[in-house]
């Protein structure tokens, strides 16, 4: 190892040094507990932002509707309107269902011609 890689890595080294010798400083003043506050300062963000992307990747639920086909996402155990036809749509397990109020009879209307009344 010569002289200059050991410059060069001494060069890299010493943002982190000077850091260092600063909480150390901080620290042998009594100040230690500001070198925590501004450390939480620091972290509380990035523990935020992270928990946040695992909390949507467990509850943002990409589907389509079952009335029309339409695909968009929701929020998993919430309920909503497809943005397509209207419906209102409940969404559990995964998947979106039809939010029908109890007592609810579902019809499926059918066309009948004219000329199959006359035969």
């Amino acid at each position: 190892m010569s002289f200059k890689s050991f410059q060069l890595n001494l060069l890299n080294l010493r943002p982190w040094l000077t850091l260092l010798a600063v909480i150390w400083l901080l620290a042998s003043l009594g100040l230690g507990w500001l070198v925590i506050i501004f450390g939480l300062l620091l972290l509380a963000p990035i523990a935020a932002f992270f928990g946040f992307r695992w909390w949507l990747q467990r509850n943002l639920v990409a589907d389509q509707c079952p009335v029309c086909r339409y695909e968009f996402t929701g929020l998993n155990n919430s309920q909503l309107q497809c943005p397509n036809c209207g419906e209102s749509l409940l969404v559990q397990n995964s998947h979106f269902q039809r939010f029908t109020p109890e007592g609810t009879i579902d019809v499926t209307a059918v066309e009948v011609s004219a000329k199959s009344l006359e035969d």
